[in-house]
């Protein structure tokens, strides 16, 4: 791996010795079997340590790894014949979302899911992953379109955020967005979303009203970033880590607060590690998700999304 997280250090050096151990013994005619063995007994529980029992900061940091699987990834390992589709037409088309129509087990679908860059130069023409508003009005049209030819909808969510330019603004974003709830909302297929990586304000909600909402591990969704929750409440962005904690943003605090619907596991140290394992327990879910909403009719479709998102929170009513 190019890129180590802080946290991660004393696992990644303790394999770099066990490999270096491992050289030495092909290399040479010292026998050093014991000495490896062990080593991968205390490696075995140093991994253990260090991310079966990551802080909410720790998963902030693997949720933006440089490596981390992006929705191309998952696209090429869960589904077949994928097509995608291009443009708004009223705008342009927005790299920062990439979607398209697809077989998943053999069976159509839409697919849509932030885009963000493997290296600068892609991240640059991807803007980061942070959609204009022909994003969401390119994500609409597919949507819309899935609806016309009964085709369940699968979102992978992975955003710092909606990108917030001049430009962006005077496009229309916040009413993309708004736009793209409401719709979403309505709509007579079933609707599946995952958070992949981050999912950042109303950026990461623009993909996100569905049936069922799941989240990768290590993946995060919040309405603000940490670092700019500590700069509106400390006045200071070196708070973020701080404020990572008390926000709940990560994976299981949302599912005790009943925002998300599942947890997906991670391979032990990111989904990095084993994209293909990855898609493997992504497949998993999306499969009996779609299991128990195609048997559904439009208007129970709609009774229980209408019910999901009433249930989250809490609230009380005064009579006036």
């Amino acid at each position: 791996m190019k890129h180590v997280l802080e946290f991660e250090k004393p696992v990644v050096e303790l394999r770099e010795k066990i490999a270096d151990l491992k050289r030495l013994t092909e290399n040479s005619e010292m026998d050093l079997t014991d000495e490896i063995v062990k080593m991968e007994e205390r490696l075995e529980k140093l991994e253990a340590d260090v991310y079966d029992r990551m802080q909410p900061w720790d998963r902030v940091q693997m949720a933006r790894h440089p490596e981390r699987p992006t929705t191309s990834d998952y696209i090429e390992h869960l589904f077949t014949d994928f097509l995608e589709l291009h443009g708004d037409r009223f705008y342009g088309d927005d790299e920062a979302i990439i979607s398209g129509i697809a077989k998943y087990k053999g069976k159509p679908v839409t697919v849509i899911g932030h885009q963000r860059g493997k290296d600068t130069k892609e991240n640059i023409r991807r803007n980061f992953g942070m959609p204009h508003p022909e994003g969401y009005r390119k994500a609409l049209r597919l949507m819309k379109q899935a609806e016309k030819f009964n085709r369940p909808i699968i979102t992978f969510i992975d955003t710092k955020g909606a990108y917030p330019g001049k430009a962006a603004e005077e496009r229309g974003q916040s009413e993309a967005i708004a736009r793209n709830l409401m719709e979403m909302a309505g709509l007579t297929v079933p609707i599946v979303c995952i958070v992949i990586g981050e999912g950042g304000s109303g950026g990461a909600l623009g993909l996100g009203i569905g049936d069922r909402i799941f989240m990768l591990e290590n993946s995060t969704y919040s309405v603000i970033s940490p670092e700019g929750a500590a700069s509106i409440l400390w006045k200071d962005a070196a708070y973020a880590q701080k404020a990572a904690e008390s926000m709940k943003i990560t994976a299981y605090d949302l599912e005790k607060l009943g925002i998300v619907d599942k947890v997906i596991s991670e391979i032990r140290g990111g989904a990095h590690r084993d994209i293909a394992a990855q898609a493997e327990q992504i497949d998993l879910v999306i499969s009996s998700a779609l299991g128990e909403l195609s048997s559904l009719d439009d208007s129970q479709l709609l009774e229980g999304r209408f019910e999901k998102y009433k249930n989250i929170g809490e609230y009380t009513h005064l009579d006036l």
